[in-house]
């Protein structure tokens, strides 16, 4: 699976960019999947309801089929990989855009504003390979314009190996 993480603290526009950066690369004819991470232990399903019982009688894996959509519950062991748990389910995308895990040894960008007044995390770590900011902070990686959403998209693609 070929992916890109687009991290950074809460309230810096990552969930913005990620829509706005999907709908450049469908457009363009790309099939890009989407993850949510999320650091945060909370449940997914409804407590009480039927697949959630069911799930808690053992059910592994447990599938919700609601009309035009399904949700899959896998269990995860803590040193598992959450990502090649998934990949099947991404086999034919050309890009999977991963909103937050910093922890992840994957490509990573940082979107990042100065008003929340959050330092960059880029300014901490060595593993993020650029900021996406329109303000000026002080880090060794190279800053991408905020306001240039194909650009970026193209950026994100080399970045990961894949052809613009």
């Amino acid at each position: 699976m070929r992916r890109v993480h687009l991290v950074g603290s809460s309230g810096h526009g990552k969930t913005t960019l990620a829509v706005e950066l999907i709908a450049c690369w469908t457009a363009a004819g790309l099939r890009v999947g989407s993850i949510k991470h999320t650091g945060h232990i909370h449940e997914l399903d409804t407590p009480g309801k039927d697949s959630w019982r069911q799930r808690q009688a053992g059910a592994r894996p447990a599938t919700i089929i609601a009309g035009d959509r399904l949700a899959l519950h896998l269990p995860l062991q803590p040193d598992q990989d959450p990502y090649a748990a998934i990949a099947v389910h991404y086999a034919d995308c050309a890009l999977v855009l991963v909103e937050g895990d910093v922890a992840t040894t994957a490509p990573k960008v940082e979107v990042w504003r100065a008003g929340p007044g959050a330092p960059p995390l880029a300014s901490q770590r060595q593993d993020i390979a650029a900021i996406i900011s329109d303000d000026h902070p002080e880090v060794a990686v190279p800053r991408w314009s905020r306001l240039d959403v194909p650009e970026i998209a193209r950026r994100l693609q080399r970045l990961v190996g894949l052809a613009c």
